[in-house]
């Protein structure tokens, strides 16, 4: 099993989000969210899944990663909703760069439901409200 220090963690978490604020297409990075089966990682190409909206980041996307020893984490500065453009339900998410790349992607779930981004419901209603107050992303210390 191989393991890194906290300092890493902290590097690590840097890098990750660092990433969402490269390109010059967009103004900001964002989150899209799709419904139907997630693919298998972020590299895989999605299959069939429908849009189900749209939120941005603010420029930077994060801040600098603070140790919680053990690991480090990242929050999200301010988090701009939209409304869905769709409806269905919210399975995963990926968040894309300003080159619209994705670069991470995250299970989606009602509260308690285990995904790794979790509203009231998954379920979303083509124009309602989606908005997130909060987001943070985490590097354990392993």
């Amino acid at each position: 099993m191989s393991s890194i220090t906290n300092a890493q963690a902290i590097i690590n978490a840097d890098s990750a989000v660092d990433s969402l604020d490269v390109g010059t297409t967009d103004a900001t990075a964002d989150i899209v969210f799709y419904d139907g089966t997630p693919p298998a990682n972020v590299d895989t190409a999605l299959s069939g899944n429908n849009v189900l909206g749209t939120i941005t980041f603010a420029n930077p996307a994060f801040g600098a990663a603070a140790d919680i020893a053990p690991g480090a984490r990242a929050t999200a500065g301010t988090i701009t909703g939209a409304n869905a453009s769709a409806g269905g339900t919210c399975t995963f998410s990926r968040f894309r760069d300003r080159d619209n790349a994705s670069k991470v992607q995250c299970t989606v779930s009602a509260i308690g439901g285990g995904g790794e981004i979790q509203f009231n419901t998954n379920v979303f209603v083509n124009g309602a409200a989606l908005a997130i107050s909060a987001l943070t992303y985490t590097v354990p210390e392993i």
